[in-house]
């Protein structure tokens, strides 16, 4: 006798399954390991031997990744799942307060099934079904089901949106009614599922989901939804209360008069006297920054971390300081395009909602009048890199680290997924993310314009060792996004064909470069700094340009989508990629990687001086070292 390899649902136009719908099944064991199956047995389905002659199994055993079930509706696939075997120790029997013999024998079995594809009405649906609540802390025990949930969460916007999701989980809630006591208890668990998934959730992309609409309106729906179902569920209560705090949500907004269950109202009335002594949060203030290019020649800018908010005043003041020239002197225009001028009011904003600079920002002299003539070739602009010369290069990297660490402390994973798959469409969701990426480019152009800059021979010997200094530097303080920006810096064409420069380096210096730059090996796909990296503990910053083209290499080769049905193989190799991000941020003991640093060198290190133009660098490298 065989099984055949599948496992088919047989629907109405119900989601519900009606009386006597038919299944076939891969294998029996299968029976009491997905839940799915079980709840079809609830509903009267019936399960059919195949009697009918299939391939005869051979002698070999078969892989349980090879393994897998497929879920029919109306003659299509909605779910593929695999059979995988759990590594964790399954929870004690006690634990889950006894249960049934098929509820004991499902806590021993390790073999769970994960999502390889589907649409994600049902993807959603596999994922309630998979969590198990533990009645003490209403946690999922399972390392599979963990993982799964967090996959879903961090890639649910490539295939649905917010507002779909939140249907789906109202309807998730709600779900039909019960007929027995045992229905009862299986509408309770799934109730206390979907409440978890949503705190899970918002806990993790709550940045994202602020200021959405539909979230908003989701909330005070389930809340009040769960409102009324506390005086015949008060296991509930616990659920409420991290509900309320989740949401800030107050009594006089959430309570609905038409509410069918008015006695839940004076269970929540003491609710609300026990939680009066709880001071709700305000709503946080938009903290977001830009790095703001204020253009001093036609080819180079002082680059300044701001406010997106900060008005032209606040820019022009911070730039005059840096250049040591009254700000009475200096107005702040905007080259917008095609070639128009826009003179800057004190008040006017330099960036708008979008995050979008006004146009291009030059630094001009008053008397210049309407004439945009912003300054030239400055001999005191020139000579101000050699200050670096001065300062400790410990400091320096400190500096750069902290800078650098504050921006990566406020990327969130998610930002990785809509930067890679809607690039465009989202930019409001990525900006720390383009922020840093932005910074490792300034970085690289800083250190090229500071050499470049530099008129005598004995003081490009003296800032490219500083240079090598502060590179190992910054790996020792494990920020390799920086790291990289330097070495790459002093390995352009511009920097890299000094010949005399670079002969007078101290031989150890050239060690040191050499050692730091095999590191940077991109032979066999970056695998010097993969291992380095590994080695290193948390927290720690990445080199982002390289974890974004792992990113792109799962996207571009993997369809998002196969038959209709969304590839979860695809999205959980990105949500394991991008998990990257949170491993970095802290360490076990919760701890970030800020150090002080002199303000001397924060105020340089914050206002860096850099040339973006190519030809000119060039330009400035063949004056110093003219071809022989």
């Amino acid at each position: 006798m065989s099984w055949d390899c599948g496992l088919r649902y047989m629907f109405s136009v119900s989601p519900a399954l009606q009386q006597g719908g038919m299944c076939v099944l891969h294998d029996k064991e299968d029976l009491s390991r997905l839940e799915m199956v079980q709840r079809l047995a609830k509903d009267g389905c019936r399960f059919l031997q195949n009697h009918s002659k299939g391939p005869e199994r051979t002698s070999e055993h078969q892989s349980d990744e090879a393994v897998r079930v497929c879920v029919r509706e109306r003659g299509h696939n909605v779910l593929v799942l695999q059979r995988v075997s759990s590594e964790q120790p399954a929870p004690s029997t006690s634990a889950r307060g006894g249960g049934s013999t098929e509820e004991r024998h499902r806590s021993v079995v390790s073999d769970r099934y994960m999502v390889v594809s589907g649409t994600p009405e049902k993807i959603l649906e596999h994922l309630l079904n998979d969590l198990m609540l533990d009645d003490d802390q209403g946690t999922t025990p399972g390392k599979e089901s963990d993982t799964l949930l967090d996959d879903f969460l961090l890639t649910y916007p490539v295939f649905m949106s917010t507002s779909d999701l939140c249907h789906a989980l109202l309807g998730h809630y709600c779900g039909k009614r019960y007929r027995g006591k045992e229905d009862r208890k299986e509408a309770l668990e799934r109730k206390r599922k979907v409440l978890h998934l949503v705190m899970q959730w918002i806990a993790l992309c709550r940045d994202f989901l602020r200021e959405d609409e539909h979230v908003k309106l989701f909330m005070k729906t389930l809340y009040r939804y769960v409102l009324d179902d506390l005086y015949e569920h008060p296991t509930l209560e616990k659920d409420l209360r991290e509900l309320q705090k989740l949401r800030q949500l107050h009594r006089r907004h959430t309570v609905d008069e038409s509410s069918p269950h008015r006695k839940s109202k004076a269970l929540f009335h003491q609710l609300s006297v026990k939680e009066s002594g709880l001071q709700s949060r305000g709503t946080q203030r938009d903290t977001k920054e830009v790095l703001c290019h204020v253009y001093m020649t036609m080819d180079s800018y002082l680059s300044v971390r701001a406010q997106a908010r900060v008005v032209a005043q606040e820019l022009l003041q911070a730039v005059a300081e840096r250049m040591d020239v009254p700000q009475e002197e200096l107005v702040l225009v905007a080259i917008t395009y095609p070639g128009g001028r826009l003179l800057l009011q004190p008040q006017d904003r330099v960036y708008s909602e979008s995050l979008r600079a006004v146009g291009r920002l030059h630094v001009c002299r008053k008397d210049l009048g309407e004439v945009l003539n912003p300054f030239t070739d400055n001999s005191e602009l020139q000579q101000r890199t050699a200050r670096i010369l001065s300062m400790n290069t410990w400091d320096v990297a400190v500096a750069l680290t902290n800078f650098d660490w504050t921006i990566f402390d406020s990327i969130h994973e998610q930002q990785l997924v809509y930067f890679t798959f809607s690039r465009h469409a989202s930019s409001s969701h990525t900006v720390a993310l383009e922020l840093l990426l932005q910074r490792c480019d300034e970085v690289q152009l800083w250190v090229m314009t500071e050499v470049l800059l530099c008129p005598t021979l004995c003081n490009r010997v003296q800032l490219i060792k500083k240079f090598i200094k502060i590179a190992a530097h910054c790996k020792a303080q494990r920020n390799l996004n920086c790291f990289f920006a330097i070495i790459m810096g002093l390995n352009t064409a511009a920097v890299s064909r000094l010949n005399q420069t670079w002969e007078k380096i101290p031989g150890k210096f050239k060690r040191l470069f050499s050692e730091l730059e095999t590191m940077t090996d991109p032979s066999l796909n970056h695998k010097a700094y993969r291992e380095s990296f590994k080695k290193m503990k948390a927290p720690k910053i990445p080199f982002l340009p390289l974890l974004l083209k792992d990113i792109t290499f799962i996207h571009e080769g993997n369809k998002t989508f196969h038959d209709n049905l969304v590839n979860f193989e695809k999205l959980h190799m990105i949500a394991d990629t991008v998990r990257l991000i949170r491993q970095c941020q802290k360490d076990h003991m919760g701890n970030g990687i800020t150090q002080k640093s002199s303000s001397e060198v924060r105020a340089y290190i914050d206002y860096l001086h850099i040339i973006d133009n190519q030809q000119t660098l060039f330009e400035l490298s063949h004056r110093l070292e003219p071809r022989a």
